[in-house]
């Protein structure tokens, strides 16, 4: 994360997906920057993320266990909230979803990631945005997977698009209520889910994930794996006043991976 010093100070923070990874960087910046933070995941781990989050930057942190594929559940998880100042839509799943392969497996998967990656947010966003007052923001995970593609990722690949397009729309539709809508697209970040499609993808190539691993850095301008911490600064940039005039856009996050 960067060294300029953004004050959420007063603004309540929905991290979906928060409680590792990715979403759990995020939280962290806006935690760090005196936001109220909440987030939300399936998983009762949630419960110890919050804990430690709370105990790492002494701010307050609140645990929303609530599976988002089941809408009577976001909407219950979502009631107690007065307020939503930031929404940040990062919860998803990312699986290989081989086309050709006959197990039915495959069927079972790739509706499990749209059931997140696009029927969650939706949810999620159906009931957030009814509590996001005049000024606030909303910012999507869709990845540099939904400016391109790669092959046995097609369940992932769509669903980021179909982010993309839906926050695109959104931004036109919420504008008028003062709501901006944006999104970031990350590259590789080196979080569990990245490594477990890097290791998908080495059994499946007979490569090493070294190898592989080098060949995507490679793609950059600038080298290296990010980390879930360096995903922030983005972020908090866009949920900021510095960013007013910043709407309908996906801005890439990925070391040069992608020019766009």
């Amino acid at each position: 994360m960067g060294t300029v010093q953004y004050d959420f100070g007063g603004k309540t923070v929905l991290v979906t997906g928060g409680s590792r990874g990715i979403g759990y960087g995020i939280a962290r910046g806006f935690a760090m920057a005196g936001a109220d933070v909440a987030i939300l995941a399936q998983s009762p781990g949630v419960h110890d993320s919050a804990k430690h989050l709370a105990d790492e930057t002494n701010a307050s942190v609140q645990a929303v266990q609530c599976d988002i594929t089941d809408v009577n559940a976001v909407r219950l998880a979502l009631q107690p909230f007065d307020q939503i100042d930031v929404l940040i839509n990062n919860a998803g799943r990312e699986r290989i979803t081989p086309i050709l392969d006959e197990d039915d497996a495959v069927e079972e998967t790739f509706r499990r990631i749209v059931d997140v990656n696009m029927m969650g947010t939706f949810y999620v966003t159906r009931y957030a945005a009814r509590k996001m007052p005049s000024g606030s923001t909303m910012i999507f995970t869709c990845s540099i997977w939904s400016r391109t593609a790669v092959p046995e990722f097609s369940a992932y690949c769509s669903t980021k698009h179909a982010n993309l397009g839906f926050m695109r729309s959104l931004a036109q539709e919420l504008a008028p209520q003062g709501i901006r809508v944006n999104g970031v697209c990350p590259g590789w970040v080196r979080t569990d889910a990245s490594m477990q499609s890097l290791s998908n993808m080495s059994m499946r190539t007979g490569r090493s994930e070294q190898d592989l691993l080098e060949e995507i850095t490679g793609a950059q301008i600038m080298g290296g794996l990010m980390e879930p911490d360096d995903m922030a600064g983005t972020y908090l940039f866009l949920a900021s006043d510095a960013s007013s005039d910043i709407v309908g856009q996906a801005i890439m996050l990925d070391r040069g991976e992608v020019l766009a």
